[in-house]
């Protein structure tokens, strides 16, 4: 199983394709096709019929997955690659530039 370096509800900027620059919350990660749903990039329209929970139906707005090699975690405004520090039992997250 492949260990991704983010996790849902991080804060990610878009580093490549039509929506580099973009910021967004990881919402959902989709581990066996190596991608990322963030909040607000990549929007995309989707008709719907009328339903029970839409009686009205139309085009709804709802993001599509971006892969993953394309977001890096920001922090502190900036982004950062991430590694990890491992002392004993515990292994903690860590920015690779600022080691915090």
């Amino acid at each position: 199983m492949k260990k991704f370096k983010l996790k849902s509800g991080d804060t990610v900027k878009v580093i490549a394709g039509d929506h580099k620059g973009s910021e967004g919350k990881v919402l959902q990660i989709i581990k066996d096709k190596d991608r990322v749903l963030v909040e607000g990039v990549n929007l995309v329209s989707k008709h719907t019929k009328p339903s029970a929970q839409n009686p009205q139906g139309g085009i709804v707005k709802k993001e599509a997955s971006l892969h993953i090699s394309n977001v890096m975690l920001v922090e502190d405004g900036a982004a950062v690659r991430v590694g990890y520090n491992v002392d004993g039992d515990t292994k903690t997250r860590v920015s690779k530039k600022t080691k915090k």
